[in-house]
């Protein structure tokens, strides 16, 4: 199975745990109750990178995978957006904020390199606002 097609067979069994007949306690989560365990699963992560546990990272990287897909199911299902918006999102993102991958301009040391990136978040900011 390949990259795309397991993390559609995740939004499947999530869609299906929290459809009539699915899982009562995965049903009645909500954004706001599932943040706890994205605060618990991102701590096990961190723990397991700290410990250098690549099977433990492993894991706990999963675990994330399906709290942020549950949280992308939950505002699919509130029409709010989807998987694929996320995702394209962040793509676009990256994009921007790596002029010097993405557009060939010079990269600059590590200090240039945090400056451009604050710059170009200030900027989407700015944007943000103005719409």
């Amino acid at each position: 199975m390949t990259q795309p097609h397991r993390l559609s067979r995740l939004e499947e069994i999530i869609g299906e745990l929290r459809s009539k007949n699915g899982c009562p306690w995965d049903k009645k989560q909500t954004p706001a109750s599932i943040k706890k365990y994205l605060l618990e699963e991102t701590s096990e992560l961190a723990e397991a990178i700290e410990k250098g546990e690549p099977q433990h990272i492993c894991e706990e990287i999963g675990d994330l995978f399906f709290i942020l897909t549950m949280l992308c199911e939950m505002f699919k299902e509130q029409n709010t957006f989807t998987t694929d918006d996320a995702l394209q999102a962040i793509i676009e993102k990256m994009i921007r904020r790596h002029p010097h991958v993405f557009k060939g301009l010079p990269a600059g040391n590590d200090q240039e390199l945090r400056s451009q990136w604050q710059a170009i978040k200030e900027m989407e900011n700015k944007n943000k606002n103005r719409d």
